[in-house]
């Protein structure tokens, strides 16, 4: 499966990245800000918000260039998030993908612009795509404006700044994480089922599927800030000790998070067996969460 699920990986990034680059070349804005955006959004990274959601896609239907627009849109929503993650007012990181981050390559102020600028280019491109009908497009910019914004992915990190340096329960902390990661990883699954024509039934049980998959993957990143490679990870470790960051490992030490991941999977399990495509890539993809090394 690892061999196999690695191949998959690097072919969607390959697509992933291409579509990224025309969308970034075919900007006609002031140079110094089209630079700065296209330095992070071609700073690499793995691309699997974005696979996720080509991944949920295939489950149902095969031409994934119907679901090119909205995969690229949530990167571009991911890198802008990291942009200002990383500014001097959030976790004031130097480095981000083994490369300076946007506000030491460039400025404070440009770096705030570019993310600014990623954040609503991705709803444009959704908007201009003529794959997509006017039904789907509007329901897609919802989607993804909900799940990115003060209900979803900006609400858990002003959650996640609030719990800094305090004693928080596991359930606070899963809050927390639902909303900061899974929310986007949530947007990814629905999206994608929703383009490939899934069921109301379908939707639902893969809503829970991404709900628990968005809690696997903030486990490992958990973990990882405590055990991982820097080289790996591009970035130092031991950051969220270091920014008195709730983690779970800090409530459940290592042995307990990573048996609290087993279970997060077991419901992920159930919750692809209940929309009848567990023997999809998305089963394959919850794994590789759990698994990853960077």
């Amino acid at each position: 499966m690892e061999r196999t699920m690695e191949m998959y990986l690097e072919e969607k990034k390959q697509f992933i990245d291409n579509a990224l680059k025309k969308y970034m070349q075919a900007l006609q804005v002031p140079p110094a800000l089209k630079q700065s955006m296209t330095y992070s959004v071609e700073a690499g990274g793995k691309r699997l918000r974005p696979i996720l959601l080509l991944a949920s896609y295939e489950a149902f239907q095969k031409d994934i260039t119907v679901a090119l627009s909205s995969a690229a849109a949530l990167e571009m929503i991911h890198t802008y998030s990291l942009i200002h993650d990383d500014l001097p007012a959030m976790d004031d990181d130097d480095y981000r993908r083994g490369k300076l981050t946007n506000h030491k390559a460039f400025s404070e102020a440009t770096a705030v612009l570019a993310g600014d600028a990623l954040l609503t280019y991705s709803f444009e491109i959704i908007s201009k795509d003529d794959k997509l009908t006017a039904v789907q497009k509007a329901e897609l910019i919802a989607l993804l404006a909900e799940s990115s914004g003060p209900k979803g992915m900006v609400a858990g990190q002003i959650l996640d700044m609030e719990a800094e340096d305090k004693a928080i329960t596991l359930q606070e902390l899963e809050r927390v994480h639902t909303l900061k990661t899974g929310e986007l990883l949530r947007y990814a699954v629905y999206a994608g089922a929703y383009l490939g024509g899934a069921t109301e039934e379908q939707l639902h049980a893969l809503q829970l599927f991404a709900s628990y998959l968005g809690l696997i993957f903030q486990v490992q990143d958990d973990i990882l800030d405590v055990t991982g490679d820097e080289l790996k990870l591009g970035k130092p470790v031991g950051s969220d000790a270091l920014n008195l960051k709730s983690t779970y490992p800090k409530l459940l030490g290592i042995d307990g998070a990573i048996e609290k991941k087993e279970q997060y999977l077991l419901k992920a399990k159930e919750s692809l067996q209940a929309a009848g495509i567990e023997n999809s890539n998305l089963m394959d993809l919850a794994i590789y969460f759990g698994q990853r090394d960077y």
